[in-house]
């Protein structure tokens, strides 16, 4: 449904986007992560048509997104960095207005505002000027336009910002419901949102992709990938290092002060290796007293920091 080839965007001699090729089929949530800088929202905004490309290429359905712009983005429902609107506007005034350069009108364009409405849990602001609202409402108001035609592509910088955690549980199962039916691209800084709503990930960095797969394979690219850790008092702490270090396939442990007196001691397995029944066989036979026992899927942000650049460096670069 969205398909992407070679995408390049320059700015003088700086290169924010370098051929970039990426495919997004019906029924994904794609993550689109990267630090800042790394060329995320100039990204969406050649793939939805604001921006041109200096090269390469976007199809939406088929559309390509220079020479049929209007059909392409006809397709795309999109909610830009911070969400612009008429501030002005009642966000009810807002959205029929969105209806009818949509193409509805009348009971139409009513059935549609009233269905967005619903869906991004307006009611209660909707005869209110925008520029009075909260960030969390303006920033559904936003959501809400780009919803509101039922659009098969939806392109979403950051939808969750501002939301306070009600907000972003009902965004985020909102995403779900419609993820079957249509293809979702979701920039976002936060990594527990690819794993709450995503069902594959993408990482840029200055302006390439690094890292594409479902978040589970991102996580096994984690040093925390199948990693066991423990809870212990912390007099208990130097036999357990020593068991666990003893075990052929742990290849490092490490330790963590907790400020109840205990110490968290995590066992790393080598590659390929899964070492819980192992841990609990040495925890049990020398009757630890275990406060905590549990293995890592692996974690998200240590594969984020390995593969991108901080954020200090890329701005310079």
């Amino acid at each position: 449904m969205i398909e992407v080839i070679g995408l390049t965007k320059r700015f003088g001699p700086v290169a924010a986007v370098s051929g970039v090729n990426l495919r997004v089929g019906k029924g994904e949530v794609l993550g689109f992560l990267g630090p800042n800088g790394a060329g995320k929202s100039t990204t969406m905004k050649m793939i939805t048509g604001y921006l041109t490309p200096s090269e390469g290429s976007v199809k939406v359905l088929g559309h390509d997104i220079e020479e049929d712009t209007i059909a392409a983005q006809a397709n795309i429902g999109y909610l830009p960095e911070g969400a612009p609107a008429y501030g002005d506007m009642t966000a009810r005034q807002f959205l029929t207005f969105i209806a009818e350069v949509r193409g509805f009108a009348g009971a139409g364009a009513k059935l549609r505002v009233d269905e967005a409405v619903s869906k991004t849990d307006l009611a209660a602001v909707l005869d209110q000027p925008i520029e009075t609202l909260s960030k969390g409402f303006k920033r559904r108001v936003g959501l809400a336009q780009a919803i509101l035609h039922d659009p098969p592509v939806l392109v979403m910088d950051e939808p969750t910002d501002g939301l306070d955690p009600n907000q972003k549980h009902a965004v985020r199962a909102l995403l779900r419901d419609m993820a079957s039916q249509k293809a979702i691209i979701v920039s976002t800084h936060l990594l527990e949102e690819v794993e709450a709503i995503c069902t594959r990930a993408v990482i840029i960095d200055r302006g390439q992709i690094v890292a594409d797969g479902t978040p589970s394979q991102l996580l096994a690219r984690s040093r925390y990938h199948n990693a066991v850790t423990l809870t212990l008092p912390g007099g208990s702490i130097n036999a357990a290092r020593t068991k666990l270090a003893s075990l052929k396939a742990v290849v490092a442990t490490e330790e963590s002060p907790r400020s109840d007196g205990t110490i968290q001691i995590t066992a790393f397995p080598k590659p390929g290796e899964i070492i819980i029944e192992d841990v609990s066989a040495i925890a049990a036979a020398e009757k630890w007293d275990v406060r905590e026992f549990y293995a890592e899927a692996g974690r998200l942000d240590d594969v984020f920091r390995a593969i991108t650049t901080p954020d200090s460096t890329g701005s310079a670069a």
